[in-house]
């Protein structure tokens, strides 16, 4: 199954997430298909950026959000 979800960079207490599309069955930092965008939660304010092309296409191909990425495809207005 393919799911649409975040990829923890960033140092120690410094997150930084990349959003991307992988395999349910790869591991959370491992291999994965396309990468979609970013998320700073660390500054203020938190910043989101995505391609909403891309996003649509994979939703649209069945791909599946995580919580937390349907979270920010909700804000960065790319599903409602």
């Amino acid at each position: 199954m393919v799911k649409i979800r975040l990829k923890r960079m960033g140092g120690h207490k410094n997150p930084f997430y990349r959003v991307i599309v992988a395999d349910s069955r790869n591991a959370r930092d491992g291999r994965f298909i396309e990468e979609l965008g970013y998320y700073d939660p660390m500054v203020e304010p938190p910043v989101i950026k995505l391609d909403a092309e891309k996003a649509k296409k994979w939703l649209s191909t069945g791909a599946k959000p995580s919580d937390t990425a349907r979270a920010l495809l909700k804000k960065s207005g790319i599903i409602e």
